[in-house]
């Protein structure tokens, strides 16, 4: 997988740094406190949101036990629709089908609705490479683009701006890009969306060719779904005559009876609202209205190999709301540039490692991004268990091996680990499967505790730095109880 930020250090000094930025923080606590509060209001309203929890868990697990069938069942329906389905294994596949088909076009610029998927496989610079002008057209990553920055939300990848930050970015850069921003802007949101609204309104009128990604796609129609607020996506979706999208495989629902659920709990639990301003589905290509040509790329990129892990395969119910983000303690004090990836917070912590593997010392590090609270599992509407797959992946990483793939076979590959914990654990097994040993160590501990240190050394300073050890007791509990009670060792 593609998509790694280049040159990001492993997440503890990448948040070490983000947690002294005071601007980034106070960013990060009001729009996330804000949208978490809305969100809870949004789904006190649904009296069974419960059971549309678990019904979401229920058809996405449903579906990934039979991805093969309904994967083959969506070609068959967007084939007889009208479109082309094209199959990419890796990012660089993708990425070559994408820049063909738009070479293919005679064009040499393209507009773009919000898609995480091409932010993965890392689309723009591949096209560019090729010649190829992609522009963003959803605020929130007009903003990134104009920035030359990275996203750090899922839902609001320019969370981490500010309104004035937003303003200078548009005074400063729009121009370049096409029309500039009006003299004499202001930060007042109002103004800030119009300059917006303008200069994207001449690249929506001259494109030719869109590239989406989708939230969903029906098996039983090869219909796919994109909601959004602005309505970007309707422009980017209709006005083009060539239309590719881009989507990874887990995004398709078998009917559209599955689909109705999801368009109930995913606008309460991303932007707290009861429906998305737009939803718009599209079915092939009409002769009547819409494009003339129709793509569908179904992106791979890891996702086989992460269905095959019976633990974390849950990360591929994700239904990408955002909710986990916006009530992480870690994610809202590191922002998202620290996970080193397009999928920040608590399920780009379980994604990420899974999509491209832990060999990275990036992507070894990230299941540890956690205080392991538990929040993002009571907010997740498809309730995807965010801890399990962290404590299962941080298990994978200190054993020192991951799962990937040989030809069709699943196997575990050596990785490089964390050798100091994986001794640790060893030590201690050995420890506990002799009785006799454990209680000698007890015992010695016990009389050594003032020479003990407050820290711990090494790799384990990180760890103290905020907290001392706990002191060793002057007894172990084992003489304690037997001193006390009179117990034998027997009756332990």
């Amino acid at each position: 997988m593609s998509g790694t930020f280049v040159g990001m250090p492993a997440f503890p000094k990448a948040a070490h740094e983000a947690v002294g930025n005071a601007t980034l923080r106070g960013n990060l606590r009001h729009a996330t406190h804000t949208i978490r509060a809305k969100r809870a209001r949004a789904v006190a309203e649904v009296p069974d949101w419960a059971e549309l929890r678990e019904a979401g868990k229920r058809i996405k697990d449903h579906t990934l036990r039979h991805l093969d069938r309904y994967l083959v069942q969506l070609e068959e329906s967007v084939t007889a629709a009208g479109g082309t389905v094209h199959w990419a294994a890796d990012a660089d596949e993708a990425n070559r089908i994408v820049a063909d088909l738009v070479k293919a076009t005679g064009e040499r610029e393209v507009v773009k609705v919000k898609s995480m998927a091409t932010q993965e496989i890392a689309l723009n610079e591949a096209l560019e490479a090729e010649g190829i002008r992609a522009y963003e057209t959803d605020l929130a990553e007009l903003i990134v683009q104009l920035g030359k920055d990275r996203p750090s939300h899922i839902l609001v990848p320019a969370i981490h701006r500010n309104r004035g930050e937003i303003r200078d970015i548009f005074a400063r850069e729009m121009g370049a890009w096409g029309r500039p921003a009006p003299e004499g802007l202001t930060d007042t949101p109002a103004e800030l969306a119009e300059a917006a609204r303008l200069h994207l309104r001449e690249k929506f009128l001259r494109a030719k060719v869109g590239i989406s990604g989708a939230n969903f796609m029906v098996a039983e129609t090869g219909t796919l779904v994109v909601v959004e607020s602005e309505g970007n996506g309707r422009m980017c979706l209709t006005l083009p005559e060539t239309l590719i999208s881009v989507v990874g495989i887990e995004k398709v629902v078998p009917t559209w009876r599955d689909l109705e659920v999801f368009l109930q709990t995913l606008p309460r639990s991303s932007t707290a609202e009861r429906m998305n301003p737009y939803t718009s589905t599209w079915t092939g290509t009409t002769s009547e209205d819409g494009p003339r040509e129709f793509h569908l790329v179904l992106l791979d990129n890891g996702r086989t190999d992460t269905l095959a892990d019976e633990v974390g395969r849950q990360a591929l119910r994700c239904i990408r709301c955002s909710a986990c983000l916006n009530v992480c303690p870690v994610y809202e004090r590191a922002g998202g540039h620290a996970y080193g990836s397009v999928y920040p917070g608590p399920i780009g912590a379980i994604l990420s490692p899974q999509l491209r593997g832990t060999q990275s010392e990036i992507d070894a590090s990230l299941p540890y991004a956690s205080s392991l609270c538990g929040a993002c599992y009571e907010v997740c509407p498809v309730a995807i268990d965010i801890p399990e797959v962290l404590v299962h992946l941080r298990e994978r990483v200190a054993q020192g091996g991951e799962v990937t793939r040989d030809g069709n076979k699943v196997v575990l590959k050596p990785a490089k680990g964390h050798a100091a914990e994986r001794a640790a654990m060893r030590a201690a097994r050995w420890a506990f499967a002799r009785p006799g040993a454990l209680r000698a160590g007890q015992r010695l501990a016990s009389r050594t505790r003032r020479l003990h240190p407050r820290s711990l050394p090494g790799p384990g300073r990180a760890w103290s730095e905020a907290r001392e050890l706990p002191p060793v007791p002057a007894e172990p509990f084992r003489d304690w109880w037997q001193r006390t009670r009179g117990g034998t060792e027997e009756g332990k």
